[in-house]
Formats: C-alpha cells, structure tokens, sequence
C-alpha cells in the first residue's frame, strides 16, 4: 500500500469518475485504474462498483477512503512538523484563491508580500471552491482564499474583509442616473451570470433568485446569459446585452468618466459576500497565514471593509 494509492482512491470517491479523479491527480486514467484495482486485489475487498458513467463507493470502501483522507492529512502535518524549527516564513507558501477574487485582490496582495516577507514566494492557483478545499484536504495548498458559506471542510478560518455587491450597466441604461437599485427592480431585466461551479453566480442567485428561473418577460427576469469570468460579462454588459452583478472590489472606480459602464450600489443593506482565508488545523507555520492577513489588510480594495481581529474572534 502506498500513499499514491491512497490518494487515488481518494480522487476517485469525491469525483465519482476515474477520468476526472485521473485528471485531478495529473496522471493517466490507465494508470490510475491499476494502481487502485492492484490495492483492491492487496486488501481483498472491493472499493469502488463500476458501471454506467458514473463510480459509486461500497459501504466498505466509504470507510477505507475516509481512513485514506486522514492519512493523507497526517502525512502532510508530518512534513510540516519538519519545518518546526525553520523560519515558518521562510520558503513558498501554496495559496489558492477562487475566481471571482484573484483578479483583484492578488496584484496588490502579491507586491505587499514582497515588500514584507521576500523570502516567502506565493505559489498561486485559480479554481473553484470544492477544488481548492480538497487541494487544502490532500495537502497541495496550504491555505486558500475563499468566500463564504463554505461546505463542510473541517478547516481553520480567518475572516479577511466584507465585499458588497453592485449593479453593473451600460452608460446608456435608462438606470445609469439612478443613486441606488433594488433586487426586485432587476426582474424585469435581461441579466448575465458567471457559469455553474462559480460560488459568486450562487452568491448572485440568492440576492435575486429569479435570475435562475428564465422567466418569460413580464413575469421575473427576462433572460440570463452566462459568461466565463467577470471581465468577459463585464465586456458583454457594455455592448449591451443586459446588466450584471459584480463584486465591489472588481471596480476600481465607481466614478469613471471615461468608461463606458456606469456602476449603482443597491440599497441597504446591500447584499455582500464575506472573504476569508482557510488552512489546515495541521499546519505549523501559521505565522505564515498571518503575514497573508496582514498583506490583505494592507491592500486597500476598493469599497471592502476589513475585518477586524476583534470582530473576527
């Protein structure tokens, strides 16, 4: 039995899929399909029943792969117990942060991390929330920015700051004189969202859950279109396919004179998303995630307020 394979049956259990699982642990599905029937045929039990599209976990197996998933942990607190007695600050630090944040926060974050802490270069990854918790579970990251709610994780988290959301339309918007906006007036408008799997479309959807019903006009929201990332919806909003809603730290400035999106607050309260850092209970170097929430704190974003240490205990 080796720790490889432990990570494999892992994969497989929370993708349901041994291509998927293959592709989340950089391999080929060949090869990861014998290394798990090879420890199958070792312990003398079956972990996984094959058929149809989708992997489904024997009763039997749902234990092994729980055991698996706190070996792995372990395995990753030991090498990071190996670090005890080296400078925590010193070497790469894996941080992920979703989508909807690194565009804007990383810039800023990354330049302040270099002007306080040199010797500890970021290691970055993009990808979505459930992906970057089970990089934290295997220990391929060791902290990640996120936003709330989050599923179950079992990790230590730190609040960083609270983010309003706003509305996003063309210059030429019968709207775009208007100080603020409600979720109900935008029913009756054509809406663009970022595409499933985004934590921010659910964020979007619970403010203005009408957007997800594809309404005849007349009866809740026109018509939603989805995009890839908040800057090619933020494009298609100034062409003038519809509005959106955009996190608030995405706008440098609300003001802009010369851009051609014109950007409304709603009223308040105004819905909003709260950011926050998440790692490992195992991991030692938490002088490390302080200097990251020292960085952010540092960063300035636009229209943000920073939490506290008092109001985050």
């Amino acid at each position: 039995m080796t720790l490889t394979e432990l990570k494999y049956i892992v994969a497989v259990a929370r993708a349901k899929h041994f291509g998927h699982a293959a592709e989340a642990c950089f391999v080929a599905q060949p090869t990861l399909s014998v290394a798990i029937k090879k420890l199958e045929d070792e312990l003398g039990v079956t972990l996984f029943e094959r058929g149809g599209s989708e992997v489904s976990v024997t009763p039997l197996g749902a234990q092994i792969v729980a055991q698996a998933e706190r070996v792995l942990e372990q395995t990753a607190a030991i090498k990071e117990l190996a670090k005890q007695n080296k400078d925590p600050l010193a070497g790469p630090l894996r941080l992920g942060v979703i989508y909807t944040i690194g565009p804007y926060l990383l810039p800023p974050l990354v330049k302040n991390l270099i002007d306080t802490v040199p010797q500890m270069p970021l290691v970055l990854q993009e990808n979505y929330t459930h992906k970057l918790l089970e990089l934290l579970r295997q220990g391929e990251l060791d902290a990640a920015i996120m936003a709330l709610p989050l599923p179950d994780h079992g990790m230590s988290v730190q609040p960083l700051y609270d983010e309003p959301f706003i509305v996003a339309m063309p210059k030429s918007h019968p709207w775009a004189g208007r100080k603020e906006i409600s979720a109900e007036d935008l029913k009756s408008e054509t809406m663009l969202l970022l595409g499933a799997g985004h934590c921010f479309r659910d964020q979007v959807l619970e403010v203005c859950p009408e957007m997800a019903r594809f309404s005849a006009p007349g009866n809740g929201m026109q018509r939603t279109f989805e995009g890839s990332s908040l800057e090619t919806i933020r494009h298609m909003v100034a062409s003038g396919i519809g509005l959106t809603v955009l996190p608030r730290a995405s706008v440098a400035d609300l003001q802009d004179p010369n851009g051609l999106l014109t950007y409304v607050p709603f009223l308040p309260p105004a819905p909003s998303r709260r950011v926050v850092i998440a790692w490992r209970k195992s991991f030692t170097r938490r002088a490390a995630i302080d200097a990251v929430v020292r960085a952010v704190g540092e960063c300035h974003l636009p229209g943000v307020d920073m939490v506290t240490l008092e109001a985050a205990a």
